[in-house]
């Protein structure tokens, strides 16, 4: 998989979207393996990004809080010692988790692991720092 297009027509078979636009695909993650999990989701999005407007790359990134209900320094510290994926931003109001993919030769598991280990330390994120399950 080399290429936007065949990475959306995965996306598409493989989880369920609830946004599609040009450029940008929305999927939630269920979760439920445990009774401290099950009936939460996370929102996922998946863009296309341009780097130096020549390299086609895929970024993933979910929020999982709002910046003002949260300590910042023990979200960063928790994510320093605790996360192998990804890197904590600052959007708008809300903290974010992302990580980003060349998709030059892009195989299938380096995509899906990223997107699951994401996906996954949101929601744990979010479930730790907040209690709830809004993204």
């Amino acid at each position: 998989m080399a290429e936007w297009n065949d990475l959306v027509a995965y996306i598409r078979q493989t989880y369920r979207v609830i946004r599609d636009d040009p450029g940008e695909i929305r999927i939630r993650v269920l979760f439920g393996d445990d009774a401290e999990t099950t009936g939460r989701a996370q929102v996922v999005v998946i863009a296309r990004e341009i780097f130096d407007q020549r390299e086609d790359w895929v970024q993933i990134a979910t929020p999982f809080a709002r910046v003002d209900e949260v300590d910042l320094l023990t979200v960063l510290s928790e994510v320093g010692q605790t996360l192998v994926v990804g890197g904590l931003v600052v959007m708008g109001e809300h903290l974010v988790l992302r990580h980003s993919l060349p998709l030059l030769n892009l195989d299938l598991n380096e995509f899906t692991d990223p997107l699951e280990l994401v996906a996954g330390s949101a929601e744990l994120l979010e479930q730790q720092f907040t209690g709830r399950d809004d993204y």
